[in-house]
């Protein structure tokens, strides 16, 4: 399952463009059945074991009805370490961003339980205090997710859109962006994801998930790359300051992240 996670996966030169025009794409058989099996039993524990969320799903906020999440399941357990540092999806990253190589930002599982909410809209780069938009979230779920799991979906061309940047996850933003998207007439590609197919969207692209309709949870990790040599920068909300001490911790504004906690994943040279 090691090669599995670790053989190249060809990026054609179509689906390159193709990525940098919706500013998303979905990948069909990424990783193996047995592979998402093995690896997805021990993030799945690992969330369960390690959620911090305790109040019953009617009783909480739209951010914290949309799921339990986990950060950086790679530091506390070998295995996952091994699934997050897989060299496979990091290379498709580094395809799709069109650089030398990539960094860890941070993982994140994202268990939607049976009954829980939707993903307000909102695009991943709010957070984050990053200099360039090479970034990209890689949404791997660990069996398939049938509409009515609540599978992601994208405004797509939306990556190059200004409103809405600065809002996090809230009804707020659920509200106003959807709005603005349906202004721009963005479509909204929303469907299923086959066993061990993955998307990977730009941090400005926005996106969100619908309910969780069904009986079963919805079990997802998430890997966030950026590029090699992307910068620090002055941190411009709360949330990125957050982020800076405790996903880039020791880095320098101006100065390339280069820490501990964001090892290079993929280089070209390396393949």
């Amino acid at each position: 399952m090691t090669e599995d996670l670790n053989t190249p996966y060809p990026v054609t030169a179509a689906q390159v463009a193709q990525f940098n025009r919706a500013g998303f794409i979905r990948l069909k058989d990424v990783l193996s059945a047995e592979t998402l099996r093995h690896y997805g039993e021990e993030i799945t524990r690992l969330t369960i074991a390690l959620n911090t969320q305790t109040l019953p799903l009617d009783e909480r906020t739209t951010y914290d009805k949309a799921f339990l999440q986990v950060m950086n399941l790679w530091e506390e357990n070998e295995t996952v370490r091994e699934f997050a540092f897989g060299r496979r999806v990091a290379g498709i990253a580094a395809a799709l961003l069109e650089v030398e190589g990539v960094r860890l930002y941070h993982d994140q599982s994202l268990y939607k339980e049976p009954g829980g909410g939707i993903t307000p809209a909102h695009a991943d780069q709010y957070y984050w205090p990053l200099d360039s938009d090479r970034t990209v979230t890689a949404w791997i779920p660990l069996q398939a997710v049938p509409q009515d799991m609540g599978p992601l979906a994208f405004f797509e061309g939306s990556q190059s859109v200004e409103f809405g940047r600065d809002l996090g996850i809230s009804d707020e933003s659920e509200r106003m962006i959807t709005a603005d998207m349906q202004r721009h007439g963005f479509p909204v590609i929303d469907g299923p994801f086959d066993l061990g197919e993955v998307s990977f969207h730009l941090g400005w692209t926005f996106h969100r998930a619908g309910p969780n309709r069904s009986d079963q949870p919805r079990s997802v990790m998430t890997m966030i790359y950026m590029d090699r040599d992307i910068r620090l920068k002055a941190p411009e909300n709360a949330m990125q300051e957050a982020d800076w001490a405790r996903w880039c911790p020791g880095a320098t504004i101006g100065e390339v992240i280069d820490t501990p906690k964001n090892p290079v994943l993929f280089e070209k040279r390396a393949a």
